[in-house]
């Protein structure tokens, strides 16, 4: 153990003996997920925590990300059951969708869930300070004018939706205001190629709006699996979806009926609401880190160690600041693993192998593992196994959506090294695929596995042979 690191330092002062020192353990600035997952366990273990939110508790995910997102998956998806039902035997009579409806009542959630976090953390006797707080050296921050101490400093401060740049970027929104928009857009452009632009997509073109989503490459996703970015490209495109690749957005300006952007080859499009989703940035600036001496590294990401420590040993940093997987369980997971460092005696690093996730596009994605691409670059002999199917819903809608399944197996080994889905309930499925390959599963393993039958995840379990080597 390096005499420097976050570790050390909290063996060597021990955290019993700050009590004279400092007045907190433990100093956490930011609310979102990680930060109060690891100021309620740190609480836990006997140490004295506080908290300190500009915004409101809970961050990204609980105010303007995963759960507010995902209720509105929820509710495009309607439209699509409403169609289906008929083939069912199902009348449905008139319907009509309600913005204004779903964003009081998602809203109310929301709520619900900040009131939640502010229980947890009260119950395990953590502090809350409303307000910004900045780090004034490796034991202070200072909160509207107040400075208090601590032994640990702990960075959970997030990330931001990326500005885009250009003429009329000032007329555009990000993913922070989409959730609060008064009315829904009728006509929306999307810019951008990662998972929160494809859901976007889904979600508008699910409720009626005209939809085209704009990306700068050859294909959106980078980074995931290539079968799993064209099968969905595909499926978007049955939907009705407008999508430009090899496209930038050049600028936006007023219309009489609302906005025009006007696309690097020339073409207009007027519609009544432009999203940028380029991506997002740590939030560190500002927050006194370089002058405290943290390192940072390009993007303003928080530069930390495998237990969390920055280059400053009091000061250490999880979730999305450090930009190494931004997800919000990793974010808990490495908030539990410092907590247990610093304040159980219990050195624990995070483990960020072999992390699951999914899109909730539509149709959604579920991977885990290694891409097609990244396996043949690690293992000498990979085989793939690939399905293509309609699911039996569809045999009576007559809708033309295709599920994608695939596993890639290192041949040496015969071990699972990457399972990709497209489908409805990819997540679900592709979290008991996480398990096993934890477990470290083998393909024979998996082809001992009786299915359930009949169920999409059943394929998982009986594909035999091996699509052929691309040329």
């Amino acid at each position: 153990m390096p005499r420097g690191s976050g570790v050390a330092a909290a063996t060597e002062n021990g955290f019993s003996g700050t009590m004279a020192r400092y007045d907190y353990d433990l100093f956490t600035i930011g609310a979102g997920s990680g930060g109060v997952r690891a100021s309620r366990m740190a609480a836990a273990y006997g140490a004295r925590v506080a908290v300190a939110e500009e915004r409101r508790l809970g961050g990204t995910c609980v105010n303007v990300g995963c759960i507010p997102k995902k209720l509105l998956v929820y509710a495009s998806h309607y439209g699509e059951d409403f169609e289906d039902a008929g083939a069912y035997g199902w009348t449905v009579g008139e319907r009509r969708f309600d913005w204004a409806t779903l964003i009081a009542n998602k809203d109310r959630e929301i709520e619900r869930l900040n009131g939640i976090y502010r229980r947890i953390l009260d119950e395990h006797g953590v502090e809350i300070f409303a307000g910004r707080a900045v780090i004034v050296d490796p034991h202070t921050v200072e909160i509207a004018g107040r400075r208090v101490t601590a032994a640990h400093i702990l960075v959970a401060t997030g990330s931001w939706p990326r500005i885009p740049q250009g003429p009329g970027a000032e007329l555009a929104i990000s993913s922070n205001e989409i959730f609060h928009l008064e009315r829904q857009p009728e006509r929306i452009l999307i810019v951008g190629g990662g998972y929160i632009a494809v859901e976007f997509a889904g979600i508008l073109r699910g409720m009626g709006s005209t939809v085209t989503q704009v990306y700068r490459g050859p294909l959106f996703l980078r980074g995931f699996d290539d079968d799993v970015r064209t099968t969905l490209a595909e499926e978007m495109r049955k939907k009705g979806i407008d999508l430009r690749f090899d496209r930038t957005l050049e600028s936006i300006a007023p219309s009489a009926r609302g906005l025009v952007a006007t696309l690097d080859d020339g073409s207009r499009l007027e519609v009544d609401q432009v999203l940028c989703a380029i991506g997002r940035t740590p939030l560190s600036r500002n927050l006194g880190l370089e002058e405290a001496g943290v390192r940072l590294g390009r993007n303003g990401e928080i530069r930390v160690d495998e237990y969390g420590a920055s280059s400053v040993p009091s000061i250490h940093a999880i979730g999305d600041v450090t930009d190494r997987i931004s997800l919000t369980p990793v974010a808990i997971h490495e908030g539990m693993c410092l907590a247990a460092t610093l304040f159980d005696g219990r050195p624990t690093f995070p483990d960020h192998q072999d992390v699951a996730s999914a899109v909730f596009s539509q149709p959604s994605i579920g991977s885990v593992g290694l891409t097609e691409a990244q396996a043949r670059e690690q293992y000498t002999a990979v085989d793939v196994f690939r399905t293509r199917f309609r699911a039996l819903k569809h045999t009576l809608t007559g809708r033309d959506e295709q599920t994608m399944m695939k596993l890639l197996v290192d041949r040496g080994s015969d071990r699972v090294v990457g399972v990709h889905m497209v489908g409805p309930e990819a997540a679900e499925i592709i979290q008991g695929m996480a398990v096993a390959m934890k477990c470290r599963a083998t393909k024979a393993q998996l082809d001992a596995t009786i299915g359930i039958h009949p169920t999409l995840a059943e394929e998982l379990v009986t594909m035999r042979a091996p699509v052929a080597e691309r040329a």
